[in-house]
C-alpha cells in the first residue's frame, strides 16, 4: 500500500534525493564529456579493428553506462565482471599466456563472483521497501534487517581482495620482465609495452582505492547520526561519481590504452621503414650519378 503524505518532517528525506539526483547528473556529463573527448580514438581503434573478445568488452561496458541508472542498479554488477574479464585477459597476456596463471586467475574471480551473487542473493531477503508519495515525489523507502549491514559490505571486501590480487600479479611480472630486459639488453619495445600497461593499471587502481576510501567514511558516525544532511548527501554523491568514473571512463581505457600504444607503435615503425626507403632509393641515385 502506497503511503501519501505531506508531512513536512519528510522534507530532509525529499532534499536528500533531489541532492543524490544532482550528483548522479553530474556524473553522467563528466562521464559523456569524456566520452566525447576519445570518440574519434574509439572509432578508429576499436570500431575499425578486427572484432575481438575485448572489443566486445569494451563496448559492452559503454553501452551499459548509458543505460546506467538507479532502476538498473544491477548493471554495476554486471560491469565489475567485465572489467573482471578484461584485467583477466590482460595478466593472462602479461604473463605470455601462461596457462596455469589463466587457471588460477578464473578459479578465484569464479569464486569471488559466485559469493557476491549468494551474498546479495540472500541481502533481498534480508531488506523491505516501501512506496511512498511525499509531498507529491515519490520515494521508495528500504529498510534494512538482521545482517543486511555485513551483507551489503561483503561485496566490497571481495572485490577489494580482488583488485589487491591483480594489482600485485601486474607489478611482479613487470618487474620480472625490466629486470630481464635489463639483463638482455633486449629491445625497449617490450619495456615500453609494460610501462603502459602498469600505468593504466594503476590509474583504475588508485581510483578504486579512492573510492573503497569514501565508503568506508559512509560508516563515520557524523553521516550516520544525520544521513539527509547537505554534507553527509555531498559525500554520498562524490563516492558515486568517483565510482562511475572508475567504471566506465578508467576501466574501458584499460583497453584503449593499450590500443592507443600500439597504433603509435605500428605508425612509428610504417615511418621509420618509410624514411628507410626513401635514403636508400637517395643512395642508389647518387650512386648511379656519379657513376655516369
Amino acid at each position: 500500500m502506497t503511503l501519501v503524505s505531506n508531512d513536512p518532517s519528510w522534507w530532509p528525506l525529499i532534499n536528500a534525493t533531489l541532492i543524490g539526483s544532482y550528483f548522479a547528473v553530474a556524473g553522467s556529463v563528466g562521464i559523456m564529456y569524456d566520452w566525447g573527448l576519445t570518440f574519434g580514438k574509439e572509432i578508429e581503434l576499436i570500431w575499425r579493428q578486427r572484432w575481438s573478445l575485448m572489443t566486445f568488452l569494451y563496448l559492452s561496458v559503454c553501452i551499459l553506462c548509458l543505460k546506467m541508472n538507479d532502476a538498473f542498479s544491477w548493471m554495476g554488477d554486471v560491469v565489475e565482471v567485465l572489467l573482471g574479464v578484461i584485467m583477466i585477459a590482460r595478466l593472462h597476456a602479461m604473463y605470455q599466456r601462461s596457462r596455469k596463471v589463466l587457471i588460477f586467475l578464473v578459479v578465484i574471480f569464479l569464486a569471488i563472483t559466485i559469493t557476491n551473487a549468494v551474498m546479495t542473493a540472500i541481502l533481498t531477503t534480508e531488506i523491505t521497501g516501501e512506496e511512498f508519495v511525499l509531498s507529491g515525489t515519490y520515494q521508495c523507502i528500504i529498510d534494512f534487517m538482521g545482517d543486511s549491514l555485513f551483507l551489503d559490505s561483503m561485496p566490497w571486501i571481495l572485490s577489494t581482495v580482488w583488485e589487491v590480487l591483480t594489482l600485485c600479479l601486474a607489478v611482479w611480472i613487470a618487474v620480472k620482465q625490466f629486470r630481464e630486459l635489463r639483463q638482455h639488453s633486449a629491445s625497449d619495445i617490450i619495456g615500453e609495452c609494460f610501462t603502459v600497461l602498469i600505468k593504466t593499471h594503476v590509474s583504475y587502481f588508485v581510483s578504486f582505492l579512492a573510492v573503497s576510501c569514501f565508503y568506508i567514511g559512509l560508516f563515520s558516525p557524523t553521516i550516520s547520526a544525520n544521513p539527509y544532511s547537505l554534507e553527509s548527501q555531498t559525500y554520498v554523491g562524490l563516492a558515486k561519481i568517483f565510482q562511475s568514473v572508475q567504471s566506465f571512463v578508467l576501466g574501458p581505457r584499460l583497453i584503449l590504452g593499450v590500443r592507443e600504444y600500439h597504433a603509435e607503435l605500428v605508425a612509428n615503425s610504417d615511418t621509420e621503414t618509410a624514411m628507410t626507403s626513401i635514403a636508400f632509393q637517395e643512395r642508389v641515385h647518387v650512386s648511379t650519378g656519379s657513376s655516369v
